[in-house]
């Protein structure tokens, strides 16, 4: 309570300030346009004015001494107002003014009532206005913060001080009964949709679970990388269930003013008692939820909000069919009180889906899509391994409008082939044209990725490469796809990982004999491999063991963290330098035993610029009548 009336009068000073403001800004406007409208002129100005016989009026002001006069009609409004001070013992004025004709006409103050006339406008007006409206908004803030009118409108005008609907949730009803999705709409989460199913049946029928004793989850906690379907997952059980569903981003809490976050909270829980049953869903909830700490740096707004919430989610009835679904994709970045069973009961990951799940991704989104009947959705399924269902949905549009382009009635299996690489990899860059030196360069550097991947055992197959320039910046790319779906991977296969990283560089080398910038992104992901497995997966001799690190914001692709001394960390490097270097010669190695087919299929791969994994295969296995091992070129 102490901490809201502080707050109070914070808020209360700044909107004084404000007005003082916006107060000085308006005299200081009028007294300029006053002064624009004036002109002064000296006393001898004025007399030789008067022998030209120019001026019409005058007025004499006895308190201060000011002459005001005109040269017209001071009803036109072109007509010059002048001001000047009355020049002491001019006894033959009146007489002047009298030759030349001249109107004149003296002001004699009223001295007992200037003074608290100006003193009530100037001061005691805008004072009185300020206080009235500062009254007022403080009775209306104190509502807002004490829970009382949440819903009262402050849009209209100054009287409600223009600050939108303070306390009002603004949660978005996306359906009253029928969200427009269900189950049947999601495809490649199998497993979340099991979890979830049990609520939507609960909510559907809550007599069979409370006959024998069981409760609904308060809530439950939708986790995974962005694009893999949460906030679909979280509108089918509405629309499973046929409930309301109350949809809200957690950034809509986080407000400039303290107290109105608070106060949406409560108001969109008391929306929801009165929607009964229903599902609240608030997106990216990490927003409003992160962990609290001890430290300095404190956000009090934030931890009220997050506060409310957990009080909220603890006082409804959850006999009533209440559920709260959260979203994130940062669930190590939440507060454990609101992670707790009683407030979510359930965390379900939202993973990227398998082979399976990918292949069931595309065909609901090809359903609305007109394809040719011999379409093979199950080729794009296997070479998107870590796409998401968005990406997924993007790559069934992008080939829907590359048919458009291409003038085809239906969509055909190499619009969605090139779709695949539009997604991944970019447009083809049509403004960059290489130099023959440079495409030369590419094409090597391509083929010995190929080559050593090639060479490999149980590495999968290549399934494309080409030296088309894409809009992400690559020059070219080596596309390798494998047959199944793998969910380990051994020590020596991250090793032959790196190897084909490195074949693009070891080709240069061996052929240019020089190195080039367009190994930057595979020496950055070689060096990624080789230092999980020194540091997370512990496959090195000599470190064994031992976790040296950790991953921060996994599904956001966070970058892993040491978690070791100084000593150590520099023997990391030399460790993490070692494995790649290894994989370095190992490319070295392999590219010149095969030199005659390097040059063969990048010479090739020159003309036509892009060629399948079966072409690159059928030459790279023909018998020429070659050595297998050739001597080395310097």
């Amino acid at each position: 309570m102490e901490m809201n009336n502080k707050k109070r009068r914070q808020s209360m000073i700044l909107y004084v300030i404000i007005a003082l403001a916006v107060m000085l800004a308006v005299q200081q406007t009028f007294a300029t346009f006053q002064r624009k409208s004036i002109k002064n002129v000296s006393y001898s100005e004025f007399l030789t004015m008067v022998e030209q016989n120019k001026i019409k009026e005058v007025e004499l002001n006895t308190g201060t001494g000011i002459i005001r006069f005109t040269d017209g009609d001071t009803k036109d409004k072109d007509t010059t107002i002048y001001e000047t001070t009355l020049f002491p013992d001019d006894d033959g004025l009146v007489a002047r003014l009298q030759q030349h004709e001249v109107k004149f006409s003296a002001q004699i103050p009223d001295t007992r009532n200037d003074l608290w006339i100006y003193l009530l406008l100037s001061y005691g007006l805008p004072i009185g206005i300020m206080v009235f409206f500062g009254w007022r908004l403080n009775r209306r803030m104190k509502k807002a913060m004490d829970g009382d009118d949440p819903s009262m409108d402050f849009s209209s005008g100054f009287g409600g001080f223009g600050m939108g609907n303070l306390g009002k949730s603004n949660a978005k009803i996306v359906g009253e009964k029928e969200t427009g999705v269900t189950f049947k709409d999601v495809a490649g989460q199998d497993e979340a949709k099991e979890s979830l199913q049990e609520i939507a049946s609960f909510l559907e029928d809550p007599k069979k679970y409370s006959d024998i004793g069981a409760r609904c989850p308060r809530g439950a906690l939708l986790v995974g990388p962005p694009g893999t379907g949460k906030t679909l997952l979280a509108k089918a059980v509405a629309g499973e269930a046929n409930v309301p569903f109350f949809q809200i981003s957690g950034s809509e809490f986080v407000e400039m003013f303290v107290g109105r976050g608070a106060a949406k909270v409560r108001d969109l829980f008391k929306q929801a008692n009165e929607k009964a049953p229903c599902i609240v869903f608030i997106d990216e909830i990490d927003t409003v939820g992160k962990r609290r700490d001890a430290g300095l740096t404190t956000n009090d707004e934030r931890e009220q909000n997050l506060n409310k919430l957990l009080t909220e989610m603890d006082g409804f009835d959850n006999n009533k069919g209440i559920v709260v679904l959260g979203a994130t994709n940062m669930p190590d970045s939440l507060d454990i009180a609101l992670t707790r069973p009683g407030r979510f009961d359930r965390r379900i990951p939202v993973e990227l889906p398998d082979l399976a799940g990918r292949e069931a991704i595309l065909n609901i989104h090809a359903h609305d899509v007109k394809m040719e009947p011999n379409v093979d959705l199950s080729i794009v399924a296997r070479a998107t391994p870590g796409a998401s269902g968005a990406d997924l949905a993007n790559m069934i549009n992008e080939a829907a409008l590359r048919a458009v382009r291409m003038g085809h009635r239906r969509v055909t299996q190499e619009d969605l082939v090139e779709s695949v690489d539009v997604v991944i990899a970019g447009e083809k860059k049509k403004s960059t044209v290489l130099s023959e030196h440079e495409k030369q360069v590419v094409a090597y550097h391509e083929t010995g990725h190929a080559i050593v991947a090639a060479s490999q055992k149980g590495s999968a197959p290549v399934s494309k490469i080409t030296i088309v320039p894409r809009t992400s910046g690559a020059l070219g790319f080596t596309m390798q796809v494998d047959e199944d779906e793998h969910f380990l991977t051994t020590a020596q296969e991250m090793r032959d990982k790196i190897a084909v990283l490195c074949g693009g560089r070891a080709a240069e080398e061996i052929i240019f004999g020089e190195a080039t910038n367009g190994a930057s992104n595979d020496i950055q992901k070689a060096t990624q491999i080789a230092r999980a497995m020194v540091t997370q997966y512990g496959m090195t001799e000599r470190f064994g063991m031992v976790a040296l690190g950790q991953q921060r914001n996994r599904y956001l692709g966070g970058a892993s963290e040491l978690t070791c001394s100084e000593g150590t960390a520099e023997d990391i490097d030399k460790e993490v330098q070692r494995i790649v270097e290894e994989g370095h010669r190992e490319a070295l190695d392999t590219l010149r035993a095969h030199r005659f087919k390097l040059h063969e299929i990048s010479r090739y791969l020159q003309r036509k610029e892009t060629i399948t994994g079966e072409e690159f295969m059928r030459i790279f296995t023909r018998d020429d009548g070659f050595a297998p091992t050739l001597p080395t070129m310097s």
